[in-house]
């Protein structure tokens, strides 16, 4: 049984989901403790529930503790993943783009392709946006040799949620391939897309695009943007995500949620200071792709390397947990970070 204190590192809920879905593929039991003991409102919250139960689930295991509120929890894997085809609604307005990224490496080590219709929040701060997930994640575990199609079925956004998106995971044929980044090149384009939903009248997309054209226009940099004013969202919202492509093949992305009292052209100066930043930091990922990524590489046959911002709390507590559970080792000289992968997959 491994002991996870999940109020180390960032105490987020983050280390639930991850240490469930890195124990069900070690196959090894897991008790997790003093779950965001450090949070206003302490214990599991639906979308981490949400997590854990799917991870039991998929691989037949057993679960103990598994009710919201709940600090302490005790979960066994099964032997394997099934796959098979999945719905699960976190029933809030909760991140289904972070059970979504949770259950992803799961379905590579499945028995037959995994494809889940995950109902939530997949706009919202503090959580990975379906866009970066589509435009920057998922073409990176592509090159790894990873065969993953995300799909927006429905925006969705806090506090209501109802948000839907559908990924297809298929199972690898072989190990997963290092990454290895080491150069960032110079940029070759510039991306965008400013999504809002029941605003149309308010033109929110067309100003999110505007301020951000005009912020990098003067950088000597003009965005390809593409539009998208929805009217199937259970609530009123809106989201921007900016990625950057350079000659090294590197991807590079910052996006920004809505939330009343943020005008457009607030979400628009996060996204280009925020991705300004990393690209002017030397980085081959941005600030949220250096963490996410760092569960795949542990998987994969090798060493994969790349060029990070800086040290964030997430990065250092996925660092911690395939360290402790996956027994995969990493070293960070100055910028550089290299994980020594296991071939779990």
């Amino acid at each position: 049984m491994i002991e996870i204190d999940g109020s180390a590192y960032s105490g987020s809920g983050t280390i639930v989901r991850y240490a469930a879905a890195l124990a069900t593929l070690a196959c090894k039991p897991i008790r997790v403790t003093n779950i965001r003991a450090r949070r206003p409102n302490p214990g599991l919250r639906p979308q981490h529930l949400s997590v854990v139960r799917a991870c039991c689930e998929l691989s037949g295991g057993k679960l103990q503790g598994d009710t919201v509120g709940s600090r302490d929890i005790l979960f066994w894997p099964g032997e394997r993943v099934e796959g098979g085809r999945f719905k699960w609604d976190i029933g809030t307005g909760g991140s289904a783009t972070m059970m979504a990224f949770s259950l992803i490496p799961l379905g590579l080590c499945a028995r037959i392709p995994l494809e889940m219709e995950i109902t939530g929040g997949l706009f919202q701060d503090n959580a990975p946006s379906a866009l970066h997930m589509e435009k920057v994640l998922i073409p990176c575990l592509r090159k790894m040799g990873a065969s993953v199609e995300l799909e927006i079925l429905r925006p969705g956004y806090v506090p209501k949620g109802g948000g839907r998106i559908r990924v297809v995971v298929h199972p690898l044929d072989g190990p997963l391939r290092p990454l290895v980044l080491g150069s960032q090149g110079s940029v070759e384009k510039i991306r965008g897309v400013a999504l809002a939903s029941h605003l149309r009248q308010r033109k929110v997309t067309h100003r999110i695009a505007q301020r951000c054209e005009e912020l990098l226009e003067a950088k000597g940099i003009r965005p390809d943007f593409q539009l998208w004013d929805d009217d199937a969202a259970i609530q009123p919202g809106a989201s921007v995500l900016l990625w950057a492509e350079t000659t090294t093949g590197c991807l590079l992305g910052a996006d920004r949620a809505g939330r009343p009292g943020r005008s457009s052209e607030e979400m628009a100066e996060y996204v280009v200071r925020t991705l300004v930043e990393d690209l002017e930091s030397g980085a081959t990922v941005d600030r949220y792709l250096a963490d996410q990524l760092v569960l795949f590489a542990a998987l994969a046959r090798g060493k994969s390397s790349y060029l990070i911002p800086r040290m964030t709390d997430h990065l250092e507590t996925n660092l911690w947990l395939v360290e402790m559970i996956l027994g995969s080792s990493w070293r960070l000289e100055g910028k550089s970070l290299t994980i020594e992968g296991v071939s779990r997959t």
